[in-house]
């Protein structure tokens, strides 16, 4: 459950970045789309890590910050092979034919999702109220899936957003399990183990290494560039002062970015079955993780 926020400077500067990285996620799957309209999925994911990852090595190296031994330099790897590489590999995938929207309400479900992972590993516990909110959302991701199969997109490109989803959420139990690290040196070994994999995975598929040629590709680049470096490291960051479960509850809000943004640029229109679904999984995260709970009183002798 999230902290409260009680208005010290500290927890102003958390909510700042919480919204900083609502946003930056949110315009993130708009982005993607128009990367994906020139460069091949891999390819663009790969290239997109490369270049953060540099950028992030050059001020690991001039701000001197150590980067992660031993079981952290385990955690950092992990972090990258769940918050990067299995993600946006199969998001950057899904997204050449899943609309921005949607799958922006897929991963609206990362804090149940996260919720139920964390209470396997035993860092948080399931409640009925998890089960329920499993149940609805569930219902709502059902209906959004029948009606995206109307429109001809083939059930593999949507499961791979929920699988893109599930290691997103993997990702954050990650951070909370092993040792930690500075977040830029964390997003560091991250995004370069990311990068590498994805290239391996682009080459192995065939695709064209090429850069951009179009205004619109470097403008995406650039923004996805950004928000590596800057959102992701963020993310970490509020992971250490907020638990994992309450830390992804900016993909909760960053859908109404995503259908904002994608109306605009990308002319993507909602139809009355996405909207429903969409609710849906709102309310079951609602539900599932974020209902208060009633305060418990010790009753003494």
């Amino acid at each position: 459950m999230a902290e409260k926020i009680n208005g010290t400077p500290d927890n102003k500067l958390t909510l700042a970045a919480f919204i900083t990285v609502v946003i930056v996620i949110g315009v993130n799957f708009v982005a993607v789309k128009f990367s994906n309209r020139e460069l091949p999925p891999f390819w663009g994911a790969s290239l997109r890590f490369i270049v953060a990852s540099v950028l992030l090595f050059g001020i690991v190296r001039i701000r001197n910050i150590p980067l992660p031994n031993g079981a952290a330099l385990i955690g950092a790897s992990l972090f990258g092979l769940f918050a990067f590489g299995i993600n946006f590999g199969f998001l950057y995938w899904a997204l050449t034919k899943v609309s921005a929207g949607m799958a922006s309400v897929m991963f609206a479900s990362i804090p149940l999702i996260t919720l139920l992972i964390a209470s396997v590993v035993g860092l948080e516990k399931i409640t009925w109220r998890g089960i329920l909110g499993a149940v609805i959302v569930i219902g709502g991701i059902s209906l959004v899936f029948a009606e995206q199969l109307k429109f001809d997109i083939p059930f593999a490109y949507l499961t791979a957003v929920l699988i893109a989803a599930v290691s997103a959420a993997s990702s954050g139990i990650v951070v909370k399990y092993f040792p930690r690290s500075h977040p830029i040196a964390t997003n560091t070994v991250g995004m370069s183990v990311a990068a590498i994999i994805l290239l391996v995975l682009s080459i192995v598929s065939g695709e064209a290494l090429r850069l951009p040629t179009l205004f619109a590709t470097w403008l995406a680049l650039g923004w996805l560039v950004a928000s590596s470096v800057i959102g992701f490291v963020l993310m970490v960051w509020i992971l250490s002062r907020w638990t994992a479960s309450a830390t992804s509850y900016s993909s909760v809000l960053s859908p109404l970015v995503t259908v904002a943004v994608a109306s605009v640029l990308a002319g993507e229109k909602l139809t009355p079955a996405f909207v429903v679904g969409a609710l849906f999984v709102l309310l079951g995260v609602y539900v599932g993780v974020l209902i208060p709970q009633p305060p418990t009183t010790k009753i003494n002798p």
